[in-house]
């Protein structure tokens, strides 16, 4: 680790953390920082997230959805060379809970690429700004049965699935013949 504490840019690190605990470790390394006056050091600590809309037991609702459990983004500074100032990395390995960074060694992590943070920061927004990403839960081949329209209580096996336009093809045999519906997600439901 480098001496120097003058940060002079920043740059992405991950970092491991218990699975399921992402929020909690998150908040935790926040409050230290914060008691320890180096919020400037570590600007962002992000559990990355994609907001999606689901439906389940016919009911729909938005879900945030973590992209990697059991992982941490952190933006931090670094000096000319680098490195992480020792303070801010003591801090961060002292955290109870915080784990190892992902990539290179013990003592001399690799950061991010900077094409990934921006993939990863981008589907973020677009989540945000766009509103939730629809996921339908169907697959090819699953067993459905429609519980809405005119083909009420029919039973089909799904042909194709539209996540963009919401739509999904069933295939259901009508007077002995198979026949392709275009069904609204959630006017199925698995058989």
């Amino acid at each position: 680790m480098s001496e120097s504490t003058t940060p002079h840019q920043t740059r992405w690190f991950v970092l491991r953390v218990p699975s399921n605990l992402e929020k909690k470790m998150r908040d935790k390394l926040v409050t230290g920082l914060r008691n320890a006056d180096l919020e400037e050091s570590v600007p962002n600590v992000l559990v990355p997230t994609e907001t999606i809309s689901e439906i389940k037991n016919g009911k729909k609702r938005v879900v945030h959805r973590k992209l990697y459990p059991g992982y941490l983004m952190v933006e931090m500074a670094v000096d000319e060379e680098g490195h992480i100032p020792e303070q801010t990395w003591f801090l961060i390995r002292e955290t109870a809970g915080i784990g190892d960074f992902v990539g290179g060694t013990r003592d001399e992590p690799v950061p991010m690429d900077d094409h990934e943070v921006e993939r990863i920061l981008m589907g973020m927004r677009q989540a945000t700004e766009e509103g939730p990403a629809l996921e339908i839960s169907f697959k090819l081949g699953d067993r459905v049965k429609i519980n809405e329209g005119p083909f009420e209580s029919y039973d089909g096996v799904v042909d194709e699935v539209n996540n963009e336009k919401g739509l999904v093809r069933v295939i259901v045999t009508i007077f002995g013949r198979e026949t392709p519906v275009e069904l609204e997600y959630w006017q199925v439901e698995q058989a």
